[in-house]
């Protein structure tokens, strides 16, 4: 695994080594010792997919609230995203600031999202399924969102939202 760092504080692309042979290839897509070693979440505990038929479907912009904050391992196993976390740490350096990563079944990239970041992603193509790897279990007391337009954030997305859920859109703007 080729951890990169982002520019949000703990936020990391993950990229697989892989290791090629006349049948393909193989790579670890994820290392308990290896995350252990750069001081990141070791284990994994809820495992979902979400399937999403038309491009241009928005998902997001959601987290867990204290004590149900979670990590979140994304990765896209068919078509493309435009991936989005927002840092909510009131103590965090990158407080307030987003970065957008494209993760695509080519490309085969992991996003890692610390505790106490806003996610969400923007399909780009058609019959797009997207895997979460969370490191606690949800919680429906504890969710929480901010709209994907909040203007404070100025998230630019590279295409427009076409489906988006009644919840996400009337999400207030962020106030913490």
């Amino acid at each position: 695994m080729i951890f990169t760092e982002l520019p949000l504080s703990g936020a990391l692309v993950v990229d697989l080594e892989c290791h090629h042979d006349q049948r393909g290839f193989f790579a670890r897509t994820w290392d308990a010792e290896v995350a252990a070693e750069r001081g990141l979440v070791r284990q994994f505990i809820q495992a979902s997919i979400s399937w999403n038929p038309r491009a241009g479907t928005l998902r997001g912009m959601h987290w867990q609230a204290a004590p149900h904050q979670e990590v979140k391992l994304v990765r896209v196993t068919a078509g493309a995203i435009h991936d989005v976390i927002i840092d909510l740490r009131p103590d965090s350096p990158s407080f307030r600031r987003h970065v957008g990563v494209r993760l695509d079944a080519a490309n085969r990239r992991a996003l890692y999202i610390p505790e106490g970041f806003a996610h969400g992603f923007l399909t780009l193509v058609d019959d797009t399924e997207v895997s979460y790897q969370m490191s606690a279990p949800y919680t429906p007391e504890a969710a929480r969102g901010l709209r994907f337009d909040d203007p404070q954030f100025g998230v630019e997305w590279p295409a427009a939202v076409q489906i988006i859920a009644p919840r996400d859109a009337a999400y207030p703007d962020f106030t913490g």
